[in-house]
């Protein structure tokens, strides 16, 4: 099929659990077919990483030292070690000063006559664009978005965020680009992009990215075009010199098929996937997870607490923190029916299995297409990033979940943000065993198959996972 030198990729993601995971199920599709991969990470984030690539010898690992910068603890270098999110912006900068080493390796890839045929690197370490221009090599985007959420940011930008943050977060925000089934309001945006102005730093940042982004060879997409294919002109629009967008996923379903034909929880031994398959009912259980990077104050912790238990719910909770304890008494109160995993879980293997039938999360793309992927219905409660927007994309424009309804509580002397607990039951409760909750299971399950479908031979996902190789390989004389 190739050459006896076998086309090389090298792969950039950012030091982010969300991010990484994607770029490593593309990377072992590439490997599928023929391509080599390189993955370029740092010390303390590359064990994982070979854990999961090692079945694959197509796939190796360049490791450069992490920078030291007085702002970031010791040790941190993935987001989710980060102590506090005011941390994430340090962080992002100190990846620049990453770039030296980079093109290191790619200068001794340049000598030894082994460039790659591209670059796919994380949106956010914007400077690898110029990396690949001084090597001649195209260097494509990895978002940890979908078509939609992409689209709607760049047309933000487009527009210009002054008028924007004037609005009350109840006014409509309108784009002509975009024909839109559902209103987007000026809440539903993430914080970080509407704060300030644009002379603060991190804005100064997202601009810089944002350059980088439109002047790339293209965008890799982790979704597939029967979910947004209509929204896939508007993102490409953005681009300079006609460039494309590829969706290529689910990459979660690509991954299935490379290392198993498929999730196989028969052969998987460990407390909550045995704790599922005790389970006397299926569908019953509800999955709470928010993330790696969530983080959820103590009072906020106990509302949620409280709810599951007001609930009545058979329900998994992974819980991130370590130093929030439960209600006195609420452990023993849902023991019988509720599994508390404060260790790493392998969340699609609880979505993937039959005794789960909803999953209550923040909405990070990843946890979407998961979800969806294995026709779990979701109860949406963005808590950041572009989350707001995945939350409403999911309930009200594919009609696969649930909004959580946004309030606020009146805690001692001050007003904060907080879910109350009767809300949540009453969320839980709808999307289990309500009527919403039944529309967007059915609904759920229908994404499932037709996601199935297009990474399967001769789907869409894998038709273009096809052309982009045949377009950087030189081997589509036609052009794509």
């Amino acid at each position: 099929m190739y050459s006896a030198v076998p086309p090389h990729v090298v792969i950039f993601p950012m030091m982010a659990h969300g991010h990484t995971m994607p770029l490593l199920d593309l990377s072992k599709a590439l490997c599928c077919r023929g391509l080599r991969v390189t993955i370029i990470t740092t010390p303390l984030n590359a064990p994982d990483i070979t854990s999961k690539v090692s079945k694959h010898p197509q796939i190796s690992l360049r490791v450069l030292p992490f920078p030291w910068v007085p702002d970031l603890p010791e040790g941190c270098e993935n987001t989710a070690h980060l102590p506090s999110p005011d941390l994430i912006f340090p962080f992002f900068r100190a990846t620049k000063m990453l770039q030296q080493p980079f093109e290191g390796v790619l200068r001794e890839m340049f000598e030894t006559g082994c460039l790659p045929i591209c670059v796919i690197s994380d949106f956010f370490l914007e400077w690898t664009l110029d990396s690949c221009h001084l090597f001649g090599i195209p260097r494509f985007a990895s978002h940890g978005m979908g078509v939609l959420p992409m689209a709607v940011l760049k047309a933000m930008h487009m527009q210009g965020l002054s008028s924007i943050r004037a609005m009350s977060n109840s006014d409509q925000v309108k784009f002509p680009q975009l024909n839109l089934p559902f209103a987007f309001v000026k809440g539903d945006f993430p914080d970080t992009i509407l704060k300030g102005n644009d002379e603060d730093p991190w804005n100064q940042f997202i601009i810089e990215v944002d350059k980088a982004d439109v002047s790339s060879a293209g965008f890799i997409v982790n979704s597939f075009e029967e979910l947004e294919g209509e929204y896939l002109a508007t993102l490409e629009s953005f681009l300079e010199n006609k460039a494309n967008a590829w969706c290529v996923g689910p990459l979660l379903l690509v991954n299935n098929q490379v290392e198993t034909g498929g999730i196989d929880l028969k052969n998987q031994s460990c407390p909550y996937i045995d704790w599922l398959d005790k389970q006397p009912v299926w569908n019953a259980v509800i999955y709470v997870s928010f993330g790696t990077q969530s983080h959820v104050s103590d009072v906020q912790m106990d509302e949620i607490a409280m709810g599951l238990e007001m609930a009545g719910q058979p329900f998994i909770w992974v819980i991130r923190s370590t130093k929030w304890s439960p209600p006195k008494g609420w452990e023993e109160r849902v023991k019988e029916r509720g599994l508390v995993a404060r260790d790493w879980v392998d969340q699609r293997s609880i979505l993937a299995h039959p005794s789960t039938g909803g999953f209550l999360t923040h909405c990070g793309w990843n946890s979407v297409l998961e979800s969806l992927s294995s026709g779990v219905p979701l109860l949406a409660w963005p808590m950041g990033a572009e989350q707001g927007l995945n939350a409403k994309y999911v309930a009200e424009g594919m009609g696969a979940g649930i909004l959580i309804p946004q309030e606020r509580k009146r805690m001692e002397t001050k007003e904060i943000k907080v879910i109350g607990h009767d809300v949540i039951c009453d969320g839980v409760k709808e999307l289990m065993a309500g009527e919403r909750g039944r529309r967007a299971r059915e609904r759920a399950r229908e994404l499932a198959v037709i996601a199935r479908q297009a990474v399967e031979r001769g789907g869409s996902s894998d038709r273009k996972l096809d052309k982009l190789i045949e377009s950087l390989t030189g081997r589509d004389k036609k052009g794509v």
